[in-house]
């Protein structure tokens, strides 16, 4: 089958995460993505760990079905190469240091002269104007910028997120905006610039905390991974130690938790507890009846109650234990892919098409495709032995 992307070209100065994770979204859907990193080391996130039997995690998720052209982009030549390679691409994303890629000459303005049709996407920590354009910025640090650390974690301490979820959040929507210039472009016949950055990103995530606190109102307190404003929403113990997460929305829902679960009818006409606002607010008083409840209960029993009386619940799962999720498993999310270190399981991206396949290339090594991209340059061998010998390339 042909996939959406089939014919498109893309062009990555990338590392780490945030513009790698918009690429491999590209690459998934058929573009031809050509990541140029640095001779010998390549991308530093490919030293970041040796968790993927010696690969690093975050490079294995961020880079299956690229190609790896290495480059010194120090020597006049090999800019010289890449610009031949801009000049035949779709797309160029980057999010090198700000001001790096304008300074040789590969920003919008400079490129869109001699290619009009082409579409440049930067990526940046906070975008390319305004007071902030230059200064560093990495996932924790936009985190904290963006007040998600406000929010998250326990009264007692902020807590980041897990995973990179700045860098996820700018990929995808460097992702997104690519598309819809993509298709702009096929109404116009000409390209655009797009200009993300990692702060307004994740500020859009942060929507809701924003008009929860808005014009001055209070903000959402820290409630670990209990919901800040809605009672019982969260992680309850089980009399075998584990941790049941549950949710209720609605006061329907309420009474039957009440009747089904906590088989206490009367509970639901408590005037401490009869709407969600007074559950909010006298929320230690009802854990400690929940608590009671089902300490007497194992894990599973719990679940099965809250099945019942249809209560929306989760396991507490680890990262093992997502590898293993009978969900994803029955519905065959995990394919193999290749790489430098032999056949590796790779999650399908998300969304199931009927009229094609996401590509599940390989993961390449530093430099791998090189020498076929030299010579689609229109390079001779004793050219590309020279930019060898001078690690140009």
């Amino acid at each position: 089958m042909s996939r959406p992307l089939d014919g498109v070209t893309v062009v990555s100065l990338e590392h780490a995460i945030a513009a790698p994770f918009c690429t491999r979204q590209l690459a998934d859907l058929g573009a031809r993505v050509i990541k140029v990193e640095r001779t010998t080391k390549g991308d530093f996130a490919r030293d970041y760990d040796d968790r993927v039997h010696g690969l690093s995690s975050h490079f294995v998720w961020t880079n299956r079905s690229k190609e790896s052209l290495s480059l010194d982009l120090k020597q006049p030549q090999t800019l010289d190469l890449l610009k031949k390679l801009i000049a035949k691409a779709d797309v160029l994303v980057q999010n090198l240091a700000p001001g790096a890629s304008a300074r040789m000459g590969l920003n919008y303005e400079t490129l869109s002269v001699n290619h009009p049709e082409l579409i440049v996407c930067d990526i940046s920590g906070y975008g390319d104007n305004g007071p902030y354009r230059d200064k560093k910025a990495y996932d924790l640090l936009i985190q904290s910028e963006a007040a998600f650390l406000s929010v998250t974690g326990t009264a007692e301490a902020p807590c980041k997120a897990g995973n990179s979820i700045a860098d996820i959040a700018a990929g995808m929507y460097a992702y997104s905006s690519i598309l819809a210039a993509l298709l702009q472009r096929k109404n116009t016949g000409v390209g655009s610039h797009i200009d993300v950055s990692m702060l307004e990103s994740l500020s859009e995530w942060m929507g809701f905390p924003m008009y929860y606190a808005y014009e001055g109102q209070t903000q959402p307190t820290r409630q670990g991974a209990s919901h800040a404003t809605i009672y019982p929403y969260g992680p309850f113990e089980a009399g075998d130690g584990k941790t049941v997460m549950l949710g209720l929305q609605n006061e329907r829902e309420w009474k039957q938790f009440c009747e089904k679960v906590l088989l206490d009818a009367r509970l639901a006409s408590d005037p401490r507890f009869e709407i969600n606002a007074k559950r909010s607010e006298h929320r230690e008083e009802l854990k400690g009846m929940i608590d009671e409840v089902f300490k007497s209960l194992n894990a599973e029993q719990i679940i099965a109650r809250l099945n019942d009386a249809q209560i929306a619940n989760a396991h507490v799962n680890n990262v093992a234990d997502l590898w293993q999720h009978p969900q994803l498993l029955a519905r065959e999310r995990f394919k193999t892919i290749d790489s430098p270190v032999g056949e590796l399981s790779a999650m399908l991206p998300p969304g199931v098409h009927s009229g094609f396949d996401y590509r599940m290339d390989p993961v390449p090594s530093v430099g791998e495709h090189t020498q076929a991209i030299l010579r689609e340059l229109g390079m001779g061998e004793s050219d590309i032995v020279a930019l060898r010998k001078s690690s140009a390339v």
